[in-house]
């Protein structure tokens, strides 16, 4: 037991030992450029492909370089989603990352509301754009975009006037 009494001389001289091998390995990461974990996913027309869901509804978003036009169903945004704020939430993804302006969008959106319709848009934007740029990745998941929203209206059941309301009682 005497024997094994260890002294910050005794772990200099077993790093004289170990060589400078960590250190090699250290600078040679150091050297490398971080590579994106992913690669460039495009088509045929150079455009990034993703699909997108919120609630009911199911968005296909086609993402590919231009002036910053978002189409919806063939229609402008403007147009479509009337409301500024559901215009807000469609931008979001390109607010984050910097890239206003930057890409045109073309997306075609089934089923569920107009809310539900923005928020599977903003979905499937994030998914193409990290696609398209594999490095935006971490930025668009951070901000928890990447992340498909699973809260759907809870069904009806029998007995019930809707999926937890009981119907009025009636003393008499």
């Amino acid at each position: 037991m005497a024997d094994n009494n260890e002294t910050v001389s005794d772990l200099s001289d077993l790093k004289d030992i170990a060589g400078d091998a960590p250190a090699a390995d250290a600078a040679e990461i150091a050297q490398n450029p971080a590579t994106p974990l992913r690669e460039q996913e495009l088509d045929a027309q150079g455009r990034a492909y993703a699909t997108g869901r919120r609630k009911d509804a199911t968005a296909r978003v086609w993402l590919k370089p231009g002036t910053g036009k978002v189409t919806v169903n063939g229609k402008d945004q403007e147009i479509y989603f009337a409301r500024p704020t559901l215009r807000l939430i469609i931008n979001q993804p390109f607010d984050i990352t910097d890239r206003v302006g930057q890409y045109d969008i073309v997306a075609t959106v089934k089923g569920g509301g107009l809310s539900g319709q923005a928020g599977a848009v903003k979905h499937g934007i994030s998914q193409a754009l990290s696609k398209y740029e594999p490095a935006l990745r971490g930025t668009v998941k951070a901000a928890g975009f990447l992340t498909r929203d699973s809260r759907v209206v809870e069904r009806k059941k029998y007995g019930r006037a809707k999926a937890r309301r009981s119907f009025q009682f009636s003393k008499r």
